[in-house]
């Protein structure tokens, strides 16, 4: 099969961009697969194993797309893809806005971030995890983690903050934001016990991860998935965060914990040690890797070009009426 992967960012991406991350494992595997593959990406783009066509801004996408590619898979919904002639599907990944249309070929990235938006098509992101360190499961864990866009008000660092704070003598360091924050309002954190790193990536990130007791993750919005939470559980951290969104779907008893309690996480971190980091570790080696996720992607692949639909209906959001932020209770 000749497909087309088509973002609007470069490739490849070095620290954070999930995103990215994700769509270049996914080009990557299919070519291990059998399959050719090229990516219609930002000027500026290198790869590999594959052929990079570089995006003209100027013209639309769909305008860009080579005669001879047998199927495009979308990482954003580009104006008019209902026009184009070659089987296609859309990977939504974050959570759209009310205004927004939605495509009949929209893949979302948790079956909770499908059924929000009244559909059913969803593959889990994976990773490719032969890129990241082998650790020792014994290792010392020195502190508890935030992984994410702290700046985001909805990923909830300050709880993760605070929660932490509760236990006596222990630590958090924040992965993916600064101390000071004017980007999206002032914002000072003072706290010594909570230690900033900015956006870490590599090998950097990794070290982080593996000395890790836990991830602290009380989101306050409908999470569509959360690299932060497989990545976090391949270094044998567990998780303890909210239950919205993707967790409750990604996180069972035996790798963390959920509450929308403060004062309930607080007290389950305690028990960080009664989580096997070994099998923190294999679930998400497991279920999460690229292979598995290119596989499904694989499948949707034939149905589209099989003039099946993706969904039954086309996909639109349903809770319209939420608050900004979810319940957490402080």
């Amino acid at each position: 099969m000749n497909i087309l992967i088509v973002n609007n960012s470069k490739l490849p991406v070095i620290y954070y961009g999930g995103t990215e991350r994700v769509i270049w494992y996914l080009g990557k595997t299919l070519t291990r697969l059998g399959h050719k593959v090229s990516f219609l990406v930002a000027q500026g783009s290198t790869c590999d194993f594959a052929k990079i066509i570089e995006r003209n801004p100027e013209v639309d996408v769909i305008d860009q797309i080579p005669a001879d590619i047998d199927l495009v898979h979308f990482h954003f919904t580009p104006k008019g893809v209902e026009k184009l002639q070659v089987p296609y599907l859309i990977t939504i990944h974050g959570n759209p806005n009310q205004a927004e249309s939605l495509d009949k070929n929209a893949v979302f990235v948790s079956k909770n971030h499908a059924k929000r938006h009244n559909a059913e098509a969803f593959v889990h992101n994976g990773l490719d995890w032969d890129d990241y360190d082998t650790f020792d499961f014994a290792e010392k864990r020195n502190y508890f983690h935030f992984l994410g866009k702290a700046a985001w008000r909805v990923k909830n660092v300050k709880g993760a903050i605070n929660t932490t704070l509760k236990l006596k003598g222990e630590r958090i360091h924040v992965l993916g934001g600064s101390r000071l924050n004017i980007k999206m309002g002032f914002r000072f954190t003072w706290q010594p016990r909570a230690r900033f790193y900015g956006m870490v990536g590599g090998e950097e990130k990794m070290n982080q991860l593996k000395h890790s007791k836990g991830l602290v993750f009380p989101v306050r919005w409908h999470e569509p998935f959360g690299l932060a939470i497989i990545e976090s559980l391949y270094f044998g951290a567990p998780v303890f965060g909210t239950p919205h969104g993707s967790l409750p779907e990604l996180v069972n008893e035996d790798i963390g914990f959920l509450s929308h309690s403060s004062a309930t996480l607080s007290e389950a971190m305690k028990q960080y040690q009664d989580y096997n980091p070994k099998t923190c570790h294999d679930y998400a080696a497991t279920h999460f890797n690229t292979e598995v996720m290119s596989k499904a992607y694989l499948n949707l692949y034939e149905k589209v070009m099989n003039g099946e639909n993706i969904n039954q209906n086309i996909p639109n959001r349903i809770l319209k009426d939420e608050p900004k932020f979810l319940n957490w209770e402080a």
